[in-house]
């Protein structure tokens, strides 16, 4: 992989254009000092590129970096910005025509993930960076809706125009509409979110550590995509947080995380000898997991009239998940003389102190 930037050389760039399978080219001039250097940074070093490839006869697959500006649609309409974008993007279409090389050109929305510049040109990394580190932000209207486009989606469609495999699109103004046949490429997964939107899952963020729930981040949602850029953001003085033990003479019990819609997850350590437990729950079910120690967990149906005790004897050498059944009053029992026994426990619901649904009654 031959990376060129600022600090690289003419002659690397001419050596690598003779060597390279494929391009990407992500160079941009966003935050100049003068208008003309937009023009000059992102149609000039376009050029350079495509005539050092020129020089060599190298028709490799190019790929090109554009914006979402470039439509020159809406309030992009007067961008000078969006304007030098849509001249490389020109550029790369008659270079193509002139060598019949394959081009690929993207007009990128914004784009949020971790290691993005806060207080530069991303409200979503200056929202996170700001949350994090409790410093001030401002939202001027809560209702302006951003297209967003996350890093690992972008790398994702980057990959697959390395194979060959890109997904093309046309624009409908600066509405990204796919379509296989269409002249410009697009990533296929972006979020559409408003400022406010963002800003009340932040706040939710910031909670966490507080109330133990964590947030509801379904597979490539944009709450999820956002919660793990929030967290990189992160001073380390936050990184770890505390949590509550409850502890007794028979050792402690401390709820690690709680769920909206999946209950809560606790860690139990037990002191040698000691006996956990001897209650039954109507509905609430959970999972003991022995993860250091020697144990035994019983088992026992209210509606058995023989009163059968069921057994498992867990370990941390060995470690299972053993269910505790509703209707059944259960037990945990640490048969160590020197070693705490510690128990990972799952439970389908947040203890609802209003509504317990435990009851007590001892096994045997």
């Amino acid at each position: 992989m031959f990376e060129y930037d600022l600090d690289s050389t003419a002659e690397e760039l001419d050596a690598w254009c003779g060597e390279c399978d494929f391009v990407f080219n992500l160079a941009s001039v966003n935050r100049p000092k003068e208008q003309s250097e937009f023009m000059a940074g992102n149609f000039g070093f376009a050029s350079t590129l495509l005539d050092t490839l020129k020089k060599h006869g190298n028709r490799c697959p190019v790929m090109l970096s554009s914006s979402i500006q470039a439509t020159l649609a809406g309030r992009f309409g007067t961008s000078e910005y969006g304007k030098s974008k849509k001249a490389g993007e020109e550029l790369f279409f008659d270079y193509s025509k002139e060598t019949g090389a394959k081009v690929l050109v993207y007009r990128f929305p914004n784009l949020f993930g971790k290691w993005c510049r806060p207080n530069y040109n991303s409200a979503v990394a200056t929202f996170c960076n700001a949350f994090a580190n409790d410093l001030p932000y401002t939202v001027n209207d809560p209702s302006v809706e951003l297209e967003l486009l996350y890093i690992d989606d972008l790398v994702d469609e980057m990959i697959c125009a390395l194979l060959g495999k890109e997904h093309h699109c046309e624009f409908d103004g600066v509405e990204t509409v796919m379509k296989e046949d269409g002249r410009y490429c697009a990533a296929p997964i972006t979020h559409k979110v408003t400022l406010g939107e963002i800003v009340e899952l932040l706040k939710s963020f910031v909670e966490q550590p507080r109330t133990l729930m964590i947030p509801e981040i379904p597979a490539g949602s944009f709450a999820k995509k956002l919660y793990s850029t929030y967290l990189s953001y992160l001073p380390a003085s936050k990184v770890a947080f505390p949590l509550k033990m409850n502890v007794d003479d028979r050792g402690s019990f401390t709820e690690l995380v709680h769920t909206l819609n999946a209950g809560q997850v606790s860690i139990n350590i037990s002191k040698p000898g000691i006996t956990k437990g001897q209650h039954w729950h109507n509905t609430k079910f959970e999972q003991f997991i022995v993860v250091k120690g020697h144990g035994l967990i019983q088992q026992r149906n209210l509606n058995d009239p023989d009163g059968k005790v069921l057994e498992w004897e867990v370990s941390g050498d060995k470690i299972q998940a053993v269910h505790m059944l509703p209707g059944y009053t259960h037990n945990i029992i640490n048969l160590s003389e020197t070693e705490d026994l510690v128990t990972v426990m799952y439970c389908n619901e947040v203890f609802d102190p209003g509504r317990p649904d435990t009851f007590f009654e001892k096994v045997k």
